[in-house]
């Protein structure tokens, strides 16, 4: 666990104070969409929540899948903290918090062996995000395994895919890998985050996969740790930060507001 700036309620009192329509609550290792359900009726602000398939929602599980889009959840992330790509990188893990969790990681096809139980698993997960519109985000799985995802998201009509910060150290993906996704019909998110916490990462390189991303982009603050901004405002440094690199601040705007809310909403 990673401490954070402040409760869900001050986080959305930012973004009503910045003149935002709403956001998603995202977690690691629980469900946000009581939280968000509670957040929207108290606010009046558009708040989503979702799951994250790590290893506290049981992996990639259709029980847990099922229980948060029938409760209102509107976006499904595939295993974030508990990916195997986090425990390569040496990325934060609950099992840090106590040595007597084992280390077990989580993956999808192709790089999971064959194991007709978690393949059932999976492909009943994502016949559910097709089933209820959801929104697949790829969460810290590898380029292979993104791959996969989008293949599979596509066989199924799935069309609210979003590759999660895919030029972050997990999955750490090449300008020319995201540009070909995105011409093949997946969202692409950059975040904030990146610019503060991702080794070696500069606003000239976040610049160029956007460029790569077009009409997909996604400009996301991933923020709420104690050393960023409130995500209002990191998604603001984020837009003003890339317009300084060249790009057309409207389209970096629309790229904060108006896309991710068609994806996740309309």
């Amino acid at each position: 666990m990673i401490g954070r700036i402040g409760n869900d309620d001050d986080i959305c009192r930012e973004y009503a104070k910045a003149g935002f329509s709403g956001f998603v609550l995202k977690a690691h290792h629980e469900s946000t969409v009581g939280r968000a359900a509670s957040l929207a009726r108290s606010s009046g602000l558009d708040v989503v929540g979702g799951i994250a398939l790590n290893r506290p929602a049981g992996g990639v599980n259709p029980a847990a899948v099922v229980s948060a889009l029938e409760s209102g959840g509107r976006v499904v992330w595939f295993p974030t903290a508990d990916s195997h790509t986090q425990e390569t990188a040496a990325l934060p893990r609950l099992s840090d918090l106590d040595p007597r969790l084992d280390r077990t990681v989580l993956s999808v096809l192709p790089v999971l062996e064959p194991n007709a139980r978690q393949a059932s698993d999976i492909s009943l997960v994502l016949d559910l995000i097709a089933e209820y519109d959801a929104v697949l985000c790829t969460g810290h799985v590898s380029t292979a395994e993104c791959v996969w995802l989008l293949e599979q998201a596509q066989k199924r009509g799935i069309k609210r895919f979003l590759l999660t910060h895919p030029s972050y150290t997990v999955p750490g993906m090449s300008v020319s890998e995201i540009a070909e996704l995105a011409e093949r019909g997946a969202f692409v998110e950059i975040t904030a985050f990146q610019m503060w916490h991702q080794p070696g990462m500069t606003a000239g390189h976040l610049a160029r996969i956007a460029k790569a991303a077009g009409d997909k982009l996604v400009l996301a603050s991933d923020a709420g740790q104690p050393n960023s901004p409130y995500p209002p405002q990191a998604l603001q440094e984020l837009v003003s930060a890339l317009r300084k690199e060249g790009l057309d601040e409207g389209w970096l705007v629309d790229a904060a507001s108006a896309v991710p809310r068609a994806l996740v909403l309309n």
